[in-house]
């Protein structure tokens, strides 16, 4: 069938949709409802779809779209759950079980009839990973399910009306129901309402005299202090006291009103940095390693298991600073001191890696300064894998990737995907020609046509096409919460493997030959003079483009993919 996606955002659920749509031999394409309802209508005229999908709604669809064609809207809530916030009262409520709705527009919001509907367990971790994980495979098993019940067309869909759907009416979940009293919270309550805020909108709290929203909380189990007081700083992130403990708060949002000449996330330190008089926060070490029982924060650890050694890695959004990278690169080299024939890349869940960091590069007195540096840390890192030729690296990619994010992905020897994840291999789209040795490892993988393809067309690829193409040698069938454990298991039996030694012989063979060929030296030399042609120059659209994203402002289009064949075998 010809769909139509209508997104206020071309998020991940919407990404993940479109690339499964796709791969089930639908053509589909995309309109964003942030630009205002006639953006929609001109799309629904031109495109004449067959059927329109709503993923992520922040406005109603214009009525009369919805009175002539049909629209499902995916509702991220059970059967019967209507309004705004379902995540959000799922979350507060410790709800151990939620579902996504699939129901049909009509003009009492999430009051239409149901297509299709799909549980899933609640775990104990943030909105916004839960929404792109659980909540996301939910969603696409109901899409699938209601689009082909409306393409076969004898399904009817079951009215709310009926005696069988508990109707639940739930209202915006404002900020004073987030609110944290830092006197009488304990710990426990302040990580249930920074965790189901964690990317939007945030808790809103009052720091150093500025109101700001705080992003993502860990538990911290030894610092104290007074309730509400800050104690210290790690790789970006504040620990603040609670009643009967303390936690660490990754990222803060200043309040638009409050002075801050850069409104939007970043990692808390560096927003705290630019308010706070006299002397920074005392620097907490990041222990990259943690004993048994230790309940404490750090975006990047290591664990050994046998032949197989672990490095994770967890930054809020997928984003990678300058800072970031280079702690990264040094607990690589780290972990390359241990005696390992196996290392294994990636979080236990969520986000792989999305690339450079554009938050911090359109925070920083010179954003085109800061896109080079920060540009130059992640070579740094993803030259380190390349040239790795005495053990095996696996990248374990729990979660989506992007851009540079998916290059080092590449760089490994084999990539683990889990069933899901969406990768998008190019850069275009944020008007860059793109670097991290993209024009070594891609076409090694996919060969320089369809590399070719990849980069140009800009558009999101499914795992399974991933699989099907060559970009990912390993489909993982789990569930987000038993992922790591799979990785694990078949780590330590790659690790076991009787022709380890000969496939390590072979790759450092291929490495001495590609470096004889062509010196990684030169790929990167001749990608980063495309980058610093743009970077260091004002009126390239990478600005622009950039500002938009991190500012959270249209784009300058509201068809965000332009026409393509979906075809990539």
């Amino acid at each position: 069938m010809n769909i139509l996606l209508v997104a206020s955002a071309f998020n991940s659920l919407s990404q993940r949709l479109y690339a499964e749509l796709s791969d089930h031999g639908h053509q589909v394409d995309v309109v964003l409802a942030a630009h205002g309802p006639d953006p929609v209508r001109t799309a629904v005229r031109e495109l004449r779809p067959d059927l329109i999908v709503a993923p992520m709604l922040r406005t109603a669809l214009p009525e009369d779209v919805w009175r002539e064609h049909t629209c499902l809207i995916v509702h991220p809530g059970p059967p019967g759950d209507r309004g705004p916030s379902s995540l959000d009262w799922a979350l507060s409520g410790r709800a151990e079980r939620w579902g996504v709705t699939v129901l049909q527009a009509e003009a009492v919001m999430d009051a239409g009839a149901i297509w299709a509907a799909e549980p899933f367990t609640v775990p104990p971790v943030g909105k916004s990973d839960l929404y792109r994980n659980e909540a996301s495979d939910a969603a696409v098993t109901a899409v699938l399910t209601a689009v082909r019940r409306y393409a076969e067309g004898a399904h009817k869909p079951l009215p709310q009306t009926d005696e069988s759907v508990t109707v639940v009416r739930r209202d915006v979940f404002r900020q004073e129901r987030r609110r944290i009293d830092w006197e009488r919270d304990d710990t426990e309550t302040v990580l249930r309402a920074l965790r189901g805020a964690d990317s939007q909108p945030g808790v809103l709290d009052e720091l150093l005299g500025r109101e700001v929203f705080l992003h993502g909380g860990h538990p911290e189990d030894r610092l104290r202090g007074r309730p509400g007081a800050l104690l210290a700083q790690r790789a970006g992130a504040v620990c603040r006291a609670t009643r009967d403990g303390a936690v660490w708060i990754p990222e803060l949002r200043p309040r638009k009103n409050s002075g801050d000449p850069a409104p939007f996330r970043r990692p808390a330190a560096c927003v705290l940095s630019s308010w706070r008089p006299g002397p920074a926060l005392p620097e907490d070490p990041a222990p990259l390693e943690l004993p048994p029982g230790r309940r404490t924060w750090t975006d990047i650890r290591y664990r050994q298991q046998g032949d197989v050694g672990f490095l994770a890695f967890s930054f809020p959004g997928g984003a990678m600073s300058t800072g970031q990278c280079r702690r990264l690169l040094a607990a690589y080299r780290e972990a390359l001191s241990r005696p390992t024939r196996v290392l294994v890349l990636g979080g236990p869940r969520d986000f792989f890696s999305n690339g450079i960091h554009l938050n911090v590069i359109e925070a920083a007195p010179d954003p085109a300064q800061e896109s080079w540096t920060n540009l130059a840390a992640m070579d740094d890192l993803v030259e380190a894998v390349l040239r790795t030729t005495d053990r095996l690296v696996v990248a374990a990619l729990a979660g989506n990737a992007a851009a540079g994010g998916a290059m080092l992905a590449l760089a490994a020897d084999q990539v683990w995907c889990r069933t899901g994840v969406v990768l998008n291999p190019h850069y275009r789209r944020m008007g860059l020609y793109g670097s991290e040795f993209w024009t070594y490892t891609l076409p090694r993988r996919v060969g320089a046509e369809r590399a070719g393809r990849l980069t140009a067309e800009a558009l999101p690829v499914s795992s399974a096409t991933a699989h099907r193409i060559g970009l990912v040698d390993r489909l993982v069938p789990a569930a987000p919460q038993d992922f790591a454990a799979e990785v694990g298991r078949l780590a330590t039996d790659l690790a076991a493997t009787a022709g380890l030694d000969r496939l390590l012989a072979e790759k450092a063979a291929a490495r001495t030959a590609d470096e004889h060929e062509r010196p990684l030296a030169r790929y990167r030399e001749d990608e980063l003079a495309r980058m610093h042609a743009v970077f260091f120059d004002p009126e390239a659209p990478y600005h622009a483009l950039r500002a938009a994203f991190v500012r959270k402002t249209p784009g300058a289009s509201p068809r965000p993919l332009a026409p393509a064949g979906r075809d990539l075998r």
